[in-house]
């Protein structure tokens, strides 16, 4: 449920509230915890997985696939976090009548980041990879337990994308329009990582852990699918924030210049997808 204070603003939206509605970031994620506890408090554990895959770095120099062993449940820790607390964000917008909806389908989310975050943590405690990783039993069914969460989680935004079709989520016509734009694009690219499992790795002719971009990891060699799932995922931001600052900016065609800003987004995402699977690194190595 909205609060009084700050949520009946005709043009509020969360991220307005992120500036002078909430002041600081401190009283922006005390807000969202009033919301969307579920979501809160699924941010802030990974916030605190973060913390301590950060604090092992130093102290396990094992590789796995070429990495650090630690780097990266850290990443995903801090991607999980994000997610959690935007999907939070754009769902409290949503009017009183699909609310009952939100808290099933934030249950639904934090539950599926949970499972695949005690996958991701347990096998690098082992030492091995967590994704793709069927080489006996146990990595097996820890692999397929991870991706059944997967699957979980994308039905999960399928229907927060369905509820901010069906609803008319609170804001400017741009701001409303980037979020539903935001999580089409996000769901895309959450299918596109189904052609990872699918392909039992990321990348695309050669074999994963060789050469990649510092601390991203992409490959320098070959095709990376990971490059379009990430820019596909982060849409759940981008969009919503174009169509918000658009609303600003230009609020008599922010609509309109949201669609564009979104075909560009979704164009980008694709020609990513097709130079991964052309075997094409973004970004060719010595």
């Amino acid at each position: 449920m909205k609060t009084t204070t700050l949520l009946s603003s005709a043009d509020f939206s969360p991220l307005s509230a992120l500036a002078p509605a909430a002041g600081t970031v401190g009283e922006a994620l005390r807000l969202l915890h009033r919301v969307n506890p579920v979501l809160s408090y699924t941010g802030w554990l990974n916030v605190a997985l973060a913390v301590l895959a950060l604090a092992l770095l130093p102290f396990d120099q094992r590789h796995v696939t070429g990495a650090l062993v630690w780097l990266k449940p850290l990443k995903f820790a801090l991607s999980i976090a994000a997610f959690a607390w935007t999907l939070g964000w754009l769902l409290a917008d949503l009017p009183a009548a699909a609310q009952r909806s939100v808290q099933l389908l934030s249950w639904g989310v934090a539950v599926s980041m949970a499972v695949e975050q005690a996958v991701i943590f347990t096998q690098a405690a082992r030492g091995t990879t967590s994704h793709y990783n069927t080489s006996s039993a146990l990595n097996g069914i820890l692999f397929g337990l991870m991706g059944l969460f997967i699957l979980v989680n994308t039905l999960m935004t399928v229907w927060a994308l369905y509820l901010a079709w069906r609803y008319q989520p609170f804001g400017p016509d741009g701001y409303v329009w980037g979020v539903r734009l935001g999580l089409m694009v996000f769901v895309v690219g959450s299918v596109l990582g189904g052609f990872m499992i699918h392909n039992q790795q990321h990348t695309v002719g050669a074999p994963d852990g060789g050469p990649g971009l510092p601390g991203l990891g992409w490959s320098t060699r070959a095709g990376d699918l990971r490059i379009a799932h990430f820019l596909g995922m982060h849409a759940l931001q981008a969009l919503p924030l174009l169509g918000w600052a658009l609303s600003r900016w230009a609020p008599q065609q922010a609509t309109g210049l949201t669609w564009a800003g979104a075909a560009l987004y979704a164009g980008a995402v694709a020609g990513l997808f097709a130079l991964a699977m052309a075997g094409r690194p973004l970004w060719a190595g010595q």
